[in-house]
């Protein structure tokens, strides 16, 4: 086993799919708003691990394929707005079942070709231990590419959330960044934000639990009582 292998297996168990009462189901898919699994993988930056993104924010992120069009247009985007990513303190770091050497050649590609220098890390994962671990590779795909999955990881380590795309369609990244300016703002000032939210823009005041929070609520202006918005702070 590789180092990514050891670190996913020592987090996860060794538990075995089986049946029967009590048998596990196998390996536990990543929930919201608890621990990431830990890893540790050679990327094109050097080795990297979970812990080493302690304190910022990760978007972790598979693709199928090196040398694909539609991951390919993905990196190009992301790489575009990367600045805007490290600018909400968070870092990246894309991974796939390709090579470490793949990758690299890819990166040298999308430079020569395109114009474009890949600022972020790409991971290794030949032994798919931290795809299987992600739910990168579903249960009973019989191919061993990743789909589109992402992971936004906040500082202290806890999975805040996920999405899985299937392998043709392409992410929207500017997505992935009111994500999470979202997230960020939701954690500093408490109110939830609205459909297509944007940075600045007013969040919504959580439902009243009273009849008289109801009442206060249409007194005060609010278009139905159980929906009031409300100033973000920045």
């Amino acid at each position: 086993m590789n180092a990514g292998t050891d670190a996913v297996t020592a987090a996860l168990g060794t538990a075995t799919p089986g049946t029967g009462p009590g048998a596990s189901p196998g390996p536990l898919l990543p929930r919201l708003n608890e621990p990431a699994i830990p890893f540790r993988v050679r990327t094109t930056h050097g080795e990297r691990s979970l812990a080493d993104y302690r304190g910022r924010w990760l978007l972790l992120f598979s693709h199928p394929a090196d040398f694909t069009p539609v991951c390919t247009s993905e990196f190009i985007t992301l790489a575009k707005l990367h600045d805007q990513f490290q600018a909400l303190g968070c870092d990246l770091l894309g991974l796939s079942v390709d090579s470490l050497f793949a990758h690299l050649a890819w990166v040298r590609s999308i430079r020569e070709q395109f114009g474009i220098e890949i600022p972020f890390p790409i991971a290794e994962d030949l032994s798919m231990a931290v795809a299987s671990a992600y739910g990168m590779i579903h249960p009973g795909d019989t191919g061993t590419a990743a789909v589109r999955a992402t992971f936004l990881i906040d500082p202290a380590g806890i999975l805040r959330l996920l999405t899985y795309y299937p392998t043709p369609i392409g992410r929207n990244a500017q997505e992935m960044l009111r994500a999470l300016a979202a997230l960020q703002q939701v954690d500093a000032s408490g109110p939830s934000t609205p459909d297509d939210w944007r940075p600045g823009e007013d969040g919504l005041l959580p439902p009243p639990l009273t009849v008289a929070e109801a009442d206060a609520r249409v007194h005060d202006g609010a278009p139905a009582w159980y929906y009031q918005s409300r100033p973000v702070r920045p």
